[in-house]
């Protein structure tokens, strides 16, 4: 058996024990066990002449030579029984602290106080590349011996087996641990903690943004357990908190020592749209993207570059909430300081266009140096537009100063300035009455506005659009960007106002519409469209009158529809209101009368216009006095006989035309 146990160890490792200066105290060696045989066996049997291996000095033992030796057979159970006494007992799927005595490329070599060593593979202290011979650590007894004799330990199951333990210890006691980074998952890296694999979110990794997640994979970090979920088995870990924690010291004792005014050197942590984040050596702060440079900055990227060192100085902090305002362009002149003290309103200047806004453009006069042209500042025209019409970023222009504030650092310019102003001379080149070619700009419900050349515009009201046809939009008339013929009605040099008309340029139909159209007179009329009150019908010379509801049933009872062409009767036309009112229903009605009906009802109706007249006449009058009222009494009296005589000549003419009728019609029966 002794025999068998020795022949486990190797030569090296045997020798590695006895040279070592430190021993284990539970573990005794076996040449001091050897030594122990030697002094009992001397004691009870005589020394025998043949020269024994036993004493030779341990750098010179032959293990051939002492295999060969019979000096200790007869007490072979008693030397088996004091050497297993100096061993320790080894109880097997229990965890037990060894001591590592040897490391090799692939295997730990680890002494529990068993008669023979355990081997461990080294992949199972990736999580701990710093072990080294002497250390303590803890396996798990797998086997006692396996076919060859050898403990069966492992590392890994020890620690999974009290892994639950350790963790739940580290997370009360807030307790850094050590782990393995094992590989890349999504969101975060998967770490070997304690045997147990841990989530590492990939925000958790460092205070600094991370843009390569593989760096990190197969190496050991320290950590700190932030959350466990029993029920799922589930642990988060992070190494941002560690470093949290080291730099809230330091961000406390930079905070104490800075200053407004100051100048520090940082690095650039981060590039947003609207500033950089400057690492200052433990604390972060930001430089706003006005302060990048004297000039306008669209792009960050465009002044800095990420992990660019720069200095910058401090414009204002905040202990409390732990913010840092920086500045960039500080640290250079202000370009307004060495502005041409020459320059002066009026001067001509040439400006790059750098931001465009509704209201109007920002120019870049020199750099670092902005003015601004509105857009009321850009054209002659009073019909403002957007600033987008007239120029676009990137455009160089040449513009006027118009105003120049040097304690404020503003200035405004123009470009209309830099030519004449059309409106000084509009009397001479638009007189009232002329006929000009403009172009539709822009529509209102109210009207078009037309340019007639830049910088004048002009308004055609939608009643001045067309003599005959009703619009109710502009739109419905003409369409913007086309030609019109205008003639100027009305001109207002101080207002920059001109009144057009394209009516005008033909004369009024309603003139001869008057003698054509008489009350009473019958034209046939295409209805067109319905309303609730009645219906648009088109009549000849491309007019338009309106029937009312009533007067659109037929001699059958049925109304008319749309489309449909019927003989109307003029019940009312007016020329100032451009009105015309029909009826159909009024021609069956007045063919059943008979000749005493229709001569009351037209005296009637001759009796009424008398009476709007006088009307109309008497709201006409400003100021009335008592010979006033007596003249329009004297008119009224004519005005009625004068009704009266064509009423009576009227039905006297009815009268022989319906005798005449009756006469012929008694003639055929006669001659019958």
């Amino acid at each position: 058996m002794i025999k068998e146990t020795k022949k486990v160890k190797s030569k090296q490792v045997l020798n590695d024990e006895m040279d070592s200066e430190e021993e284990t105290p539970k573990t005794k060696k076996p040449e001091d066990t050897l030594d122990a045989f030697k002094e009992e066996s001397s004691e009870n049997e005589e020394p025998k002449q043949r020269k024994s291996n036993a004493s030779i000095p341990v750098d010179k033992f032959d293990w051939d030579e002492f295999e060969k030796e019979e000096e200790f057979e007869g007490n072979k159970e008693d030397i088996e029984k004091k050497y297993e006494e100096t061993l320790s007992k080894v109880i097997e799927n229990e965890v037990v602290e060894g001591t590592i005595t040897g490391i090799t490329k692939r295997e730990v070599i680890i002494n529990i106080g068993y008669k023979s060593e355990g081997i461990v593979s080294i992949n199972e202290f990736r999580y701990n590349p710093d072990i080294a011979v002497g250390d303590k650590v803890e396996v798990y007894v797998e086997s006692a011996e396996d076919k060859r004799g050898q403990l069966v330990l492992s590392h890994k199951k020890a620690r999974s087996f009290r892994s639950w333990d350790k963790v739940n210890e580290a997370y009360e006691k807030n307790e850094i641990v050590k782990g393995y980074i094992k590989c890349r998952t999504k969101g975060g890296m998967i770490v070997d903690v304690f045997g147990i694999e841990a989530f590492l979110p990939g925000s958790q990794i460092d205070v600094k943004p991370i843009r390569d997640y593989d760096f990190f994979c197969n190496k050991s970090m320290d950590f700190k357990i932030v959350k466990i979920n029993p029920d799922y088995r589930n642990v988060v870990v992070s190494h941002k908190a560690i470093q949290e924690a080291e730099l809230e010291k330091q961000r406390e004792e930079i905070i104490n020592t800075l200053q407004k005014g100051q100048i520090i050197e940082g690095t650039v942590k981060n590039i947003a749209s609207y500033g950089v984040f400057m690492d200052l050596g433990g604390v972060d702060g930001l430089i706003h993207i006005t302060d990048l440079s004297w000039g306008r900055v669209n792009d960050p990227n465009e002044i800095v570059k990420l992990d660019q060192k720069l200095k910058v100085v401090i414009l204002d902090f905040d202990e409390q909430k732990k913010r840092i305002a920086l500045g960039l362009k500080q640290l250079t002149p202000q370009p307004w300081d060495s502005l041409d003290p020459n320059l002066k309103v009026g001067d001509k200047v040439k400006c790059k266009v750098v931001v465009l806004a509704d209201y109007g453009a920002f120019v870049e006069v020199y750099p670092g140096i902005e003015g601004l042209i509105h857009v009321s500042e850009m054209s002659w025209s009073s019909h403002l537009r957007c600033a987008q019409d007239f120029l676009k970023v990137g455009d160089e222009v040449e513009a006027v100063i118009l105003t120049l504030d040097r304690e404020e650092r503003r200035m405004s310019l123009g470009m209309k300035q830099l030519k004449p102003d059309p409106w000084t001379t509009i009397l001479d080149k638009y007189p009232v009455g002329s006929k000009h070619s403009a172009i539709v700009k822009n529509f209102t419900n109210f009207g078009v506005f037309v340019e007639l050349e830049e910088g004048v515009d002009g308004l055609i009201h939608i009643s001045d659009l067309s003599w005959t046809r009703k619009i109710k939009h502009p739109s419905e008339f003409t369409a913007i960007g086309e030609n019109m013929d205008v003639i100027v009605l009305e001109v207002d040099q101080e207002n920059r106002r001109l009144s057009l008309g394209h009516k005008q340029l033909e004369e009024n139909p309603w003139d001869v519409f008057e003698s054509v159209f008489t009350i009473g007179s019958i034209h046939q009329g295409t209805i067109v469209s319905f309303n609730e009150k009645g219906a648009t019908v088109a009549l000849e010379y491309g007019i338009e009158g309106f029937a009312p509801v009533r007067g659109l049933v037929k001699e059958d009872g049925t109304t008319a529809k749309a489309d449909e062409k019927l003989d109307f009767k003029v019940l009312e036309f007016n020329k100032t209101g451009k009105r015309i009112i029909l009826s159909h229903s009024k021609i069956a009605e007045d063919a059943n009368k008979t000749p005493e009906e229709l001569a009351a009802k037209e005296k009637f109706e001759e009796k009424s216009n008398a009476k709007k007249t006088g009307r109309k006449i008497k709201s006409s009058i400003e100021k009335t006095t008592l010979g006033d009222i007596s003249e329009l009494a004297a008119l009224k009296d004519e005005m009625v006989k004068d009704a009266e005589k064509k009423a009576r000549k009227a039905a006297e003419a009815r009268k022989e035309s319906v005798e005449e009728k009756s006469d012929t019609a008694e003639t055929p029966e006669k001659d019958a």
